[in-house]
């Protein structure tokens, strides 16, 4: 099987915009989805063993990695989860795919809230990665929560302040958010942080990951509104897993949170802070095999 990089990124056309992906493996579809401020690079530990069993397919959000950097919108309607969902959607039926499992980190997995939300029939089931739901984190914002997940908050700031300070020097600021963490910059390869580092220079990143912030404090707020107020909830089987050294299960309980929007939720904490497929892969593959039925006899 071929080495994660050693694979070309397609670039596909997708909801009026070109999404990036690296695709490999055999059987069901599942969308791979990264979070901020990295690319569908985090995926490289557990590729081999998911590639065994799934045609996995790994994208980069936009705003983020090769994919496209959409201009800012007054309303930051072209970074919503909404539209970031829609995209996904769009991604996988060029692919030949009408519906997938879904296994998503951090951004990744609220814009892979919203697609299970809007498109319904696309997800068959779903795991997300240290995460409660964005409404909910908002509301119950503490001092703890606000010093640990700084950068919510700076870079909802009105343009051009935070785009013009991380253009700057935006390895300076990616280094420094994802080492700000427990374990520091420790837990990433080199051929990782090479990519991270090369897409955080390309032109529109600063933009598109500050306009992603802002949609999630306004824009996708009321979207989640909406549907909270509509008893939308998520039908499929989700599996939600945090990092026991991160903010995300200190802060909130998790599962109780999950459970009051969705069905049918299971999880609970990985040995890790918050980049769980980077810092625990195996820990992470145990739960997806089980979670998703690898192998004969395998319970889901």
């Amino acid at each position: 099987m071929t080495d994660f990089f050693d694979l070309p990124v397609r670039r596909i056309a997708a909801n009026g915009i070109q999404i990036a992906a690296r695709i490999d493996g055999s059987g069901p579809p599942m969308l791979l989805l990264h979070g901020h401020p990295q690319t569908h690079a985090i995926w490289h530990r557990v590729w081999p063993e998911l590639t065994r069993h799934r045609t996995c397919v790994a994208a980069d959000l936009r705003g983020y990695g090769d994919s496209d950097k959409p201009a800012a919108t007054a309303d930051h309607a072209a970074h919503s989860k909404r539209e970031m969902a829609a995209d996904m959607v769009e991604l996988m039926k060029a692919l030949g795919h009408s519906s997938f499992e879904v296994l998503a980190h951090d951004r990744g997995a609220r814009a892979a809230h919203r697609l299970a939300l809007d498109h319904a029939s696309a997800v068959t089931r779903m795991m997300l990665l240290d995460i409660a739901p964005t409404l909910d984190m908002y509301e119950g914002t503490t001092r703890a929560f606000a010093q640990a997940y700084f950068h919510w908050f700076w870079l909802i700031q009105p343009a051009p302040l935070p785009e013009t300070m991380i253009e700057r020097d935006p390895v300076f600021y990616l280094r420094s958010v994802m080492g700000g963490r427990p374990g520091g910059l420790a837990h990433f390869s080199g051929a990782a942080m090479a990519e991270y580092e090369r897409t955080a220079r390309l032109p529109g990143w600063a933009t598109g990951i500050c306009e992603d912030y802002r949609a999630s404090a306004t824009l996708d707020l009321e979207h989640d509104r909406a549907s909270r107020a509509a008893c939308a909830r998520v039908r499929q089987p989700l599996r939600v897993l945090w990092g026991e050294k991160g903010a995300v299960g200190r802060n909130f309980d998790v599962l109780a949170l999950w459970r009051a929007v969705a069905d049918e939720v299971s999880g609970g904490p990985l040995p890790g802070a918050h980049y769980l497929a980077e810092e625990c892969p195996e820990a992470l593959l145990a739960q997806v095999r089980a979670f998703f039925g690898w192998g004969a006899g395998t319970a889901r």
